[in-house]
């Protein structure tokens, strides 16, 4: 069920196998979600050698590594080879088609299932799995009627971006047989703030070549007054850029450095710590070069007010913020700037600090962590070790990465394995 990456491949390779498979889809065509996957160029899979790339999906990756091993990049690649899918690796290892357009990804799997047999029904709503004995027989469709069936393959995707079709329904009918569910939310996910109204002050806002660094509070340190009091880093267990871009948004901040980042934090946030997000705004400069700089400039240009100087620093809107955060009077001119006052820029710019609170729902991340419990599903076949004949695959599994392809691999991955081992049902 679900006509997405993990459900495509899992079908055609079913039917590779000799299989009599029926993909059902709620939707009215196929892969609705790869086709805005990658800002609707589809980031396919990663350039990272094996282990590498495990880590990206933090501890939970080592339950990926049989189904890396037997069905990886190089055998996903061939396969679209073979239906005219060409490849090129881009910066950061990402690899999309060459022609630049997901639907040439999502055709070639299509063609790969049709090609072996597929029958492909749309507007077909799955809402039950029937068992018997702890067996699957079938399924009931949401306008009548029961489908027989020797195995089933959820692959209905996660609870994000719900208008492709992934709307979570595939953790209720897991749940409803048997699974334990592990909390669903976000992940890659714009993130919220506690400081609302100066994040409206620099909505739209882009930075490039900052660093971010997440800083959690507990217990009694939460009533900390004085900045970095009882602060730990975040420890978050999978790579992400030292230096990179950064959104501010009305509600908070986005872009590539916080979506990486956004799993930990929202795990940390769920765990009941206060997240402190730190930016450094030029992390080439050491603290006393940007001091020495800003001396120079004050004595170059004496009478300029702090706000005008600082737009040669930082764009207009944040220069104008970080002169009110630094409660120097906004006409004084810079040269009777004292030097304890010049201390407190320089620790604006190297770590202009946010309250993170939250994130925005699970609708809105790129995918959706949590779901159905590693323990319960076999990671050589991907068959449940609750229901005989249920398998599950893609983003229902308790599973999520950071951007870069790795996400669609783990779906490509857990489909292929999963379509030939019920291929044998």
């Amino acid at each position: 069920m679900g006509a997405g990456a993990s459900g495509l491949i899992a079908a055609g390779r079913a039917a590779e196998l000799g299989a009599q498979v029926l993909l059902l889809d709620k939707m009215d065509e196929a892969g609705k979600k790869i086709l805005i996957s990658g800002k609707s160029r589809c980031n396919i899979t990663n350039t990272a050698p094996l282990d590498e790339f495990l880590t990206y999906f933090g501890p939970r990756g080592r339950y990926l590594t049989n189904a890396f091993h037997r069905f990886f990049r190089d055998e996903l690649l061939e396969l679209l080879g073979r239906y005219g899918v060409q490849t090129q690796a881009e910066r950061g290892g990402r690899i999309f088609p060459s022609s630049g357009q997901a639907a040439d990804v999502r055709d070639a799997l299509l063609r790969y299932a049709v090609e072996h047999g597929v029958e492909v029904r749309y507007l077909a709503e799955v809402t039950q799995v029937t068992v018997s004995d702890d067996h699957i027989t079938g399924v009931e469709l949401a306008r009548g009627g029961r489908l027989a069936a020797d195995a089933v393959i959820l692959a209905t995707g996660g609870a994000s971006w719900p208008d492709t079709g992934s709307t979570g329904y595939g953790y209720v009918m897991a749940q409803g047989l048997g699974h334990t569910i592990e909390p669903l939310h976000a992940a890659l996910v714009p993130l919220t703030v506690a400081e609302r109204a100066t994040a409206k002050a620099l909505q739209g806002v882009s930075l490039r070549n900052v660093r971010c660094t997440f800083w959690t509070r507990e217990g009694a340190a939460r009533r900390s007054t004085g900045v970095g009091e009882g602060e730990r880093r975040l420890h978050i267990p999978y790579p992400i850029p030292d230096t990179g871009e950064l959104l501010f948004t009305h509600f908070g901040v986005s872009g590539p450095l916080i979506l990486t980042a956004s799993i930990a934090v929202v795990d940390a946030l769920r765990s009941g710590k206060e997240v402190i997000l730190s930016i450094d705004l030029k992390p080439g400069m050491t603290v006393d070069e940007i001091h020495a700089r800003l001396q120079r400039e004050f004595e170059e240009r004496p009478h300029l007010q702090l706000r005008t100087l600082l737009q040669g620093w930082v764009p207009a809107s944040l220069a104008d913020v970080l002169a009110e955060l630094s409660a120097i009077e906004e006409d004084r001119h810079v040269h009777r700037i004292r030097a304890d006052e010049r201390a407190g820029l320089v620790k604006l710019l190297k770590g202009f600090r946010w309250t993170l609170v939250g994130s925005l729902p699970i609708a809105a991340g790129m995918v959706t962590a949590g779901g159905v419990s590693l323990k319960e599903v076999d990671p050589t076949t991907f068959e449940s070790r609750i229901v005989r004949g249920l398998f599950i695959v893609g983003e229902l599994l308790d599973l999520a990465a950071d951007t870069g392809g790795f996400n669609l691999q783990a779906a490509f991955s857990t489909g292929y394995l999963a379509g030939a081992a019920a291929s044998g049902r």
